[in-house]
């Protein structure tokens, strides 16, 4: 069944001819975040915090208290921009890896069936080049246009809800945990609760600790 909605995902992604643009959004920036990991000793059994600029915005070590932890995320990351740090991240061996990606690929448009699939192969080539790794996807976050200074592009809360239903649907067959962060930070009209955000997409301190706390709640940290 798993090998079967797999093909099923890369079918339906293929149907159409690919014209999106796969470029991360900042891509000095991504080359200079790459060039600094490739350079960093590698340390293995260390929880991994992975995605874009929401994960790169963390500070994780003082917000977990895990001196630790690594953080990789990458400012206008998208799953394109993910599968090329496979290598990088697998030989790692990290003994947690949380997920948090594809906010992006919306914002260029990338079909939702396209972002699922990167993100299911990204699984598959972690858990096959470090077994012992457990793997937690965290769902997209709501996002909220009422901010002023809201980023252009990123009103696609329909489509959040979209790949985030079909991340937890088919978590079990993939064997990653589902974090259900989307329902913590909505308000009652579906959109990222104000006080969490700097922007209606990026979080703020407040909106850190609260990621945080879900993740402590829920035992993963």
């Amino acid at each position: 069944m798993r090998l079967v909605l797999f093909c099923w995902l890369i079918s339906a992604a293929a149907s159409g001819q690919r014209t999106w643009d796969t470029v991360p959004n900042m891509p000095d920036h991504y080359r200079k975040r790459i060039a600094l990991f490739a350079n960093q000793k590698v340390v293995t059994e260390r929880v991994m915090m992975v995605g874009n600029s929401i994960t790169e915005g963390g500070n994780w070590r003082k917000l977990t208290g895990d001196t630790t932890i690594v953080n990789r995320g990458i400012s206008g990351d998208n799953t394109y921009g993910l599968l090329q740090r496979v290598d990088d991240i697998a030989r790692r061996k990290p003994s947690k890896l949380f997920l948090l990606i594809g906010i992006n690929d919306l914002s260029k448009k990338i079909p939702e069936e396209m972002i699922l699939q990167n993100i299911l192969t990204f699984v598959r080539l972690v858990q096959a080049r470090s077994a012992s790794t457990r793997i937690f996807v965290q769902s997209l976050l709501p996002v909220n246009p009422g901010f002023a200074n809201f980023p252009a592009g990123y009103n696609v809360g329909d489509a959040i809800v979209t790949i985030n239903t079909q991340l937890q649907k088919i978590a079990p067959r993939f064997g990653y945990t589902y974090v259900d962060l989307h329902a913590t930070f909505t308000d009652k009209d579906g959109y990222l609760q104000a006080p969490f955000s700097t922007d209606g997409l990026h979080l703020n301190e407040a909106g850190y600790q609260r990621w945080v706390r879900v993740l402590k709640d829920a035992k993963h940290l």
